[in-house]
């Protein structure tokens, strides 16, 4: 999908890129499809900001993607790829022989009149969805579960694949997106290919005002506060003085380990960063 640049007309209007929409074929979502939720701004039931930085933008109404795939053994067929304003890749709207219409998100390749299927009797091609010990080493997926009949949590992101790396027993090991080796059920189903619209991460948003409409609100540097605001705030010059990088609250902001349970260590084979490799010990 082509990125469409401007001429430099305003200075902002420099660096603003955007995509150009051409593999879009329907404009308006399917009726049956679709939720309207508020916002809530960050904020949680009693009205405490629980996130900061989030408020305002443009209404967006909530697509029902199918991320569980569990309509076995059904044909489909795609009728049209659609915007999402809720995630960076495409939807796919499929339409199942006997009727029934699901989103599914695009798979890279996957244009409308093409046909899919998942379950065991599916073929190994494009948007079809397979347990993961039906599908072949080396082959790439996508729209991962986690846990076997929860619905697919990884790899859903526009561009994102990972690679099937090996089975053994009950597991598959999976090369994801970020570098990570990690151990997941034979049983969790998984899509075929790479999630469409890679070229995603090459648009430039440029100004404030696009940040605005996507709900993101102007974030300011510690080092702009004062020192009642925020601990890097105050000094003379831009100095943070001789404090570490930390949260307003004081959080160690740079390598402070965060997890706080060490439950998926025995399924990690391999952390994403670089040079801290694990080895697999099970008791």
């Amino acid at each position: 999908m082509p990125i469409k640049s401007f001429n430099p007309y305003t200075p902002s209007r420099r660096f603003i890129t955007v995509e150009d929409f051409s593999d879009l074929t329907k404009k308006e979502p399917e009726k049956s499809l679709i939720l309207t939720i508020p916002k809530k701004g960050g904020r949680n039931n009693t009205g405490q900001v629980m996130v900061r930085h989030q408020g305002g933008g443009h209404k967006r109404q909530i697509r029902i993607v199918d991320f569980k795939r569990d309509k076995r053994n059904v044909p489909g067929k795609v009728i049209a790829i659609e915007y999402d304003p809720n995630r960076s890749s495409r939807l796919a709207l499929i339409q199942y022989a006997d009727g029934e219409k699901r989103y599914i998100i695009q798979p890279e390749d996957l244009k409308v009149g093409d046909s899919i299927l998942a379950g065991a009797e599916a073929e190994i091609k494009n948007g079809n969805a397979l347990a993961l010990s039906g599908i072949p080493v080396g082959t790439f997926v996508h729209n991962i579960e986690l846990f076997p009949g929860r619905g697919a949590q990884l790899v859903r992101s526009a561009g994102g694949a990972a690679q099937l790396m090996a089975k053994e027993g009950e597991y598959a090991t999976l090369k994801m997106p970020s570098g990570e080796i990690r151990k997941i059920s034979v049983r969790s189903y998984a899509t075929i290919g790479r999630v469409g619209n890679a070229d995603h991460e090459n648009v430039t948003l440029g100004n404030a005002g696009r940040s605005r409409h996507m709900g993101i609100r102007p974030t300011v540097r510690g080092t702009a506060m004062n020192t009642v605001d925020h601990p890097h705030g105050g000094g003379r010059g831009k100095s943070k003085g001789n404090k570490h990088p930390q949260s307003p609250w004081g959080q160690p902001a740079k390598g402070y380990k965060t997890r706080s349970s060490k439950v998926w260590d025995w399924l990690i084979i391999s952390r994403r960063k670089k040079g801290s490799t694990e080895q697999v010990v099970v008791s």
